[in-house]
C-alpha cells in the first residue's frame, strides 16, 4: 500500500522542468531552479511577516499608492491577459520583477489554499514595517537578479 502511496504522490508532484513547459510567451525573466526556490521561501516568510500582497488587484492597487517592492509572477496563467499589463507597469513604476514556473506552488509559498498569479513581497526597509522580517539577505539576492534582466535585450 506505501508503494502506490508513492507512486501516486510522485505523479502529482511535478518537477522544475515540467512546470517550465507550460509557461507563457510572456514569462521572461524566468527564474532558475535554485532562484525559483529562494523566491518561494522569501515569499513565506514575507507572508508571516506580513510584508505581502496576494493577487493582480492588490497588487496593481499598491503600485497605484507607491509601494516598493519585488514582484513575483507566476508563468502559468491562462489567459495571458490577466497578468499581461503587469510588467509594463512595474517597468514603469521601477518595480523589478521575476516569473516562477507555477502558481500553485506560489499559492502554496503564500499560505493560502489558492493559486495566486501574482505576489508583491514589499521592500523590508520602507516604511510602515509592523514586524521584523528575517528575509532580507534572500529580499537582496532576488532583487539583484531582477534588476540584471534587460527588457530591450532580444
Amino acid at each position: 500500500m506505501s508503494d502506490s502511496d508513492s507512486k501516486k504522490a510522485s505523479a502529482v508532484t511535478k518537477t522544475y522542468e515540467e512546470r517550465v513547459e507550460a509557461i507563457n510567451a510572456i514569462s521572461k525573466p524566468l527564474a532558475s531552479k535554485k532562484s525559483t526556490k529562494r523566491a518561494h521561501k522569501l515569499v513565506k516568510k514575507a507572508s508571516s511577516a506580513k510584508m505581502i500582497r496576494r493577487g493582480v488587484k492588490e497588487v496593481v492597487k499598491s503600485l497605484r499608492k507607491n509601494e516598493k517592492g519585488l514582484c513575483i509572477l507566476a508563468g502559468d496563467i491562462y489567459p495571458i491577459d490577466v497578468i499581461s499589463h503587469l510588467p509594463i507597469l512595474l517597468e514603469e513604476h521601477g518595480v523589478p520583477y521575476i516569473f516562477v514556473p507555477s502558481k500553485q506552488d506560489l499559492g502554496a509559498a503564500a499560505c493560502t489554499k489558492r493559486p495566486t498569479s501574482v505576489v508583491l513581497v514589499r521592500d523590508p526597509d520602507g516604511k510602515g514595517k509592523k514586524k521584523e522580517f528575517d528575509g532580507g539577505d534572500l529580499y537582496k539576492n532576488l532583487i539583484d537578479e531582477a534588476k540584471a534582466y534587460d527588457p530591450t535585450a532580444p
